[in-house]
């Protein structure tokens, strides 16, 4: 199911617990269901629905009056109308065909579904379809007059003006091409980012191509007013849930666990021999899985930042998921860790204490508790696609606090849009998250002078924070309050303001000086984080106009994640004016610094692999104006980098399979990648080392790939005179890389165990 890898299922076959078949009564009634809870002290569970009106639920949300919702995902595992063409290993399948988008293509069995609760006894009583025949639908979003519907490959627009729970037409494709290889692990959860994007998140085995943007697992976004689509971050597992805390961090639950705290433009670790590499060859790195200490039954689905008030304070910031192989629902602390965060387990809230509980997804309602959504299947992994499926199962709870009064009604669709503005200080999320979208949809600029006032104020940085993301929803964050708010007291009004005026690439007049200000005496780690983020979108000009004074501060070099976001935004532009980053990775200063060292290493690296004239000669540069000290750690990272000149990405691995779904095809199907030999001052500087130490394993290394005639035939001769068996070693090694056949010979000399003792006796 979405959310679940297979890899976690069969980590589940070999757990040491025991058998559905070896426990009793496993599958309770719903009736009896909650009363087989353990519930959290102070809380309570009601059921608000089940089977048969409500049947394999994977997702719940509340619309704007209320109302809960959900889809019923009861065409998995396979899409209606398709045939199998080919499946491999992970059951990653080749269907015969792209189906149309409803109601033009094949019609499934999903449906999208509202619950209403008409006589106020907190269980519903009344159901209608607001859309049905859907084929593996896997997320919903209210908002601009109507209902966002993710059913791949497509997202469509299905319009509701009239709010009548109708569709007013056939649904309008904004996207195509999202993966549908595997059901468990489809794109999914629409959810609105306080910026007044639309976030959804892929699985790990499913490969999108969305306007020429290829990925796999991650993040992705699509703006509506602008009808632009980006790939937010990349990596992270197979993922099935996201949600943002009280300052706009991203965080979405992944197989790992419990999530990933997601940074703009980031690269995560990801299983790269099942999934492919990282789609830059130059990112030299990933970020890991939040530092945690356990994340028990796994995988987290669904999880929430909690952000309202019905729950005990102590859960309020705490991160509350769906424990899918745990049959429950847990919670972590997060907590800072330098510039991200770290996650410590807090138990169960829910322990359902049925095998056949599995807990899909949960949100926050508009009273503060919390809905979660029960599968509820016998089998917990789901290797066969072929096998007889139960699909007459399904519950939704809600967990609420034992004492709470019942919900009041709502409606937001009558409120004015400064009511709505209102609704930004509460203490429930969900109104300030709710309003956003609501003024977003209407495009009330009426409000914009309110917003101003709220996002300038610096008594509550919260509520200022709220005025900021709806001046940007409605689209009135002009230059004049930028400049401002980019003065602004608390950090996260800053590192926003810095975010959104850097979000389309272009900067309007005056705020690159501030922007420039802010890098040069900033004393928030979270806004040079935000620096190094957005530098990156802009073009490489006012890029290292940032980026520079930022460095030249020399800190956060020993911080988990800092060091890799400078390389990434340098990286982004390393192609353009090399002259400029050799002047500030170069000059006499810079040797000292410990944020620099590592960054310099990458960029040599860089432009070595790149394989052009410039690119080797701003290497040479650097090398020509380094202190010797630095050498040894330089030439190696050169090393590197031209080794990887000619290499090219492995698509992901599929044991031959599914090439036409990864970004590059077979590396003996393409042609060969074409680089510069090395000449000029690079190859006058290889000369130059290699002469002054001849019998250097890692210099006769570089003038060997410097292609410089007499550097193989002294390295046989060196190999033939015996050196130290140290050298020999090193020596040797470099020839397993370069050897021609007549190398044979000497790699035999060096097998024959009848060598005097004392030399090398290793075989090539």
């Amino acid at each position: 199911m979405p959310g679940t890898t297979r890899s976690l299922f069969l980590a589940m076959a070999v757990m040491v617990l025991p058998s559905a078949s070896s426990l009793s009564g496993q599958g309770f009634a719903p009736e009896k269901a909650v009363s087989r809870m353990t519930v959290s002290e102070g809380l309570k569970v009601r059921l608000v629905a089940s089977e048969p009106e409500v049947r394999q639920p994977i997702l719940v949300k509340v619309d704007d009056r209320g109302r809960l919702w959900t889809i019923q995902y009861l065409q998995y595992p396979n899409p209606a109308g398709l045939e199998r063409v080919k499946v491999d290993r992970w059951s990653r399948t080749i269907y015969d065909r792209i189906p149309k988008p409803p109601p033009h293509g094949p019609r499934g069995a999903d449906r999208v579904t509202i619950l209403e609760d008409r006589d106020g006894d907190g269980r519903a009583d009344h159901f209608t379809d607001f859309v049905d025949g859907l084929n593996l639908a896997t997320g919903i979003a209210f908002g601009h007059g109507g209902v966002y519907v993710l059913q791949v490959p497509y997202l469509l627009f299905y319009p509701d003006r009239d709010h009548d729970d109708q569709p007013d037409g056939d649904p309008r494709v904004l996207l195509r091409g999202f993966g549908m290889q595997d059901a468990q692990s489809l794109a999914n959860h629409l959810t609105w980012g306080p910026d007044g994007w639309l976030y959804g998140v892929n699985g790990s085995t499913t490969t999108c191509r969305i306007r020429e943007i290829e990925f796999q697992q991650g993040v992705w976004r699509y703006h509506p007013r602008t009808d632009r689509f980006e790939l937010f971050c990349e990596g992270g597992g197979n993922t099935y849930g996201l949600t943002f805390n009280r300052h706009g961090e991203l965080f979405y639950s992944t197989n790992g666990g419990p999530f990933v705290h997601a940074l703009q433009g980031a690269s995560y670790r990801k299983s790269f021999s099942k999934h492919g590499p990282l789609h830059n060859p130059y990112a030299y790195g990933f970020f890991n899985i939040v530092k945690r200490d356990q994340v028990p039954g796994g995988p987290p689905t669904g999880g929430t930042i909690y952000q309202a008030g019905m729950l005990p304070n102590k859960f309020r910031g705490q991160f509350i998921a769906g424990n899918f192989l745990g049959h429950g629902v847990s919670s972590w602390t997060v907590s800072p860790l330098r510039s991200t965060v770290q996650a410590s387990y807090q138990g169960e809230l829910v322990r359902a204490n049925d095998s056949w509980f599995g807990a899909t997804d949960l949100c926050v309602g508009p009273d503060g508790s919390i809905y979660f959504c029960d599968f509820h299947d016998k089998r917990t992994a789901h290797p066969d696609p072929d096998a007889n499926w139960d699909r007459s199962n399904g519950r939704i709870y809600q967990l609420r606090a034992a004492s709470a009064p019942p919900a009041e009604a709502i409606n937001l669709f009558e409120l004015s849009g400064n009511q709505l503005v209102d609704l930004l200080g509460s203490t429930n999320q969900w109104f300030a998250d709710r309003a956003r979208v609501q003024l977003a949809s209407r495009q009330d600029r009426n409000v914009a002078p309110r917003l101003r006032a709220l996002a300038s104020q610096a008594d509550n940085p919260d509520l200022a924070l709220e005025g900021l993301w709806a001046l940007e929803a409605v689209g009135a964050l002009d230059r004049q309050t930028t400049l401002t708010l980019l003065q602004h007291p608390s950090e996260h009004i800053r590192r926003w303001t810095i975010r959104l005026a850097c979000d389309n690439g272009r900067l309007p007049v005056g705020v690159l000086r501030e922007l420039v200000r802010l890098a040069t005496d900033d004393a928030s780690l979270l806004v040079r984080r935000q620096l190094a983020i957005s530098a990156r979108r802009l073009p490489a000009s006012p890029a290292r106009q940032v980026l520079f004074p930022l460095l030249a501060r020399d800190l956060d070099y020993d911080d988990p994640r800092m060091p890799l976001l400078f390389w990434w935004a340098i990286e982004e532009r390393a192609d353009e004016e090399p002259a400029e980053l050799v002047a500030m990775i170069a000059s006499r200063e810079s040797w000292d610094s410990q944020l620099l060292a590592d960054l310099r290493k990458r960029l040599l690296r860089r432009w070595a692999a790149g394989g052009t004239l410039p690119f080797y000669n701003a290497a040479a540069s650097v090398l020509e104006q380094s202190p010797a000290r630095h050498l040894p750690a330089l030439e190696e990272a050169l090393v590197t980098g031209l080794r990887e000149r000619a290499q090219v990405l492995d698509g992901i691995g599929q044991g031959g399979l599914f090439e036409q779904f990864s970004r590059l095809e077979k590396p003996d199907q393409q042609e060969a990648v074409q680089y510069a030999k090395i000449s000029g001052p690079l190859e006058d500087y290889i000369r130059s080392r290699w002469h002054e130490d001849p019998d250097s394993a890692s210099h006769i290394q570089l003038a060997l790939l410097a292609e410089l005639p007499a550097a193989y035939p002294s390295l046989l001769e060196l190999l033939d005179a015996d050196p130290s068996p140290a050298n020999s070693q090193a020596l040797l090694q470099v020839l397993v890389s370069f050897a021609r056949q007549d190398a044979i010979k000497v790699g035999i000399t060096f097998a024959d165990a009848s060598r005097p003792v004392g030399q090398s006796n290793q075989a090539i």
